[in-house]
């Protein structure tokens, strides 16, 4: 006898409540406590679950830590996907996206030790190369809008730009204030603009 369909989109969404509990734990206890002091069975008590229903889910700490990033990754790629999509002239949607990227970019990396250790854990893996060329062909799309519309130089192809972007505005990593953030994406579109 089939199981009825609602009975499967029920397990469905438990499955689902329960993975996300567990990323959003993890990651609470990895900035309170650095990665090194986080232990399975911390993870299983502050997501509410039985340790064995957590390793039912994840063999291991690191496995949880990969899955929270991809999911951090494709909320930034949804987020940059839609600036991209929206619309409005081009211009004005690739300084939404720099705006946008630029505060990924600074909100990425800290100089607390847990964010570091956690950043070197995840910062490796083909899930981060294929995001960064995602991101990539995103703003190289839309700066070929842009230059289409005559607004953006004609010196420079927008493949290159567009690793321009990425390059100029990882510095928002080291910035520590918003308004330095903004002082860098007007610094980023100056170096986009056509020669006058």
């Amino acid at each position: 006898m089939p199981v009825p369909k609602l009975w499967n989109e029920t397990i469905a969404s438990h499955r689902h409540t329960v993975h996300e509990a567990i990323l959003t734990a993890t990651a609470e206890l990895v900035s309170e406590h650095g990665l090194l002091s986080v232990t399975m069975s911390q993870i299983a008590e502050r997501s509410g679950i039985g340790r064995a229903t957590l390793y039912k889910y994840f063999p291991d700490i690191e496995a949880i830590l990969r899955a929270w990033h991809e999911r951090q990754i494709a909320c930034h790629l949804h987020q940059l996907g839609e600036l991209r999509e929206r619309g409005g002239p081009p211009g004005e949607r690739l300084q939404a996206m720099l705006e946008a990227y630029a505060r990924i970019s600074s909100g990425r990396f800290s100089h607390d030790h847990a964010v570091l250790e956690l950043a070197a854990v995840l910062h490796k893996g083909a899930h981060v190369v294929e995001a960064e060329q995602q991101v990539h062909d995103l703003f190289k799309e839309l700066l070929t809008e842009v230059a289409e519309v005559g607004g953006l130089r004609d010196d420079v192809a927008p493949d290159e730009l567009a690793t321009y972007c990425l390059h100029a505005l990882s510095a928002a990593r080291s910035l520590h204030s918003e308004s330095a953030v903004r002082r860098l994406v007007m610094v980023t579109i100056a170096g986009l603009r056509p020669a006058r």
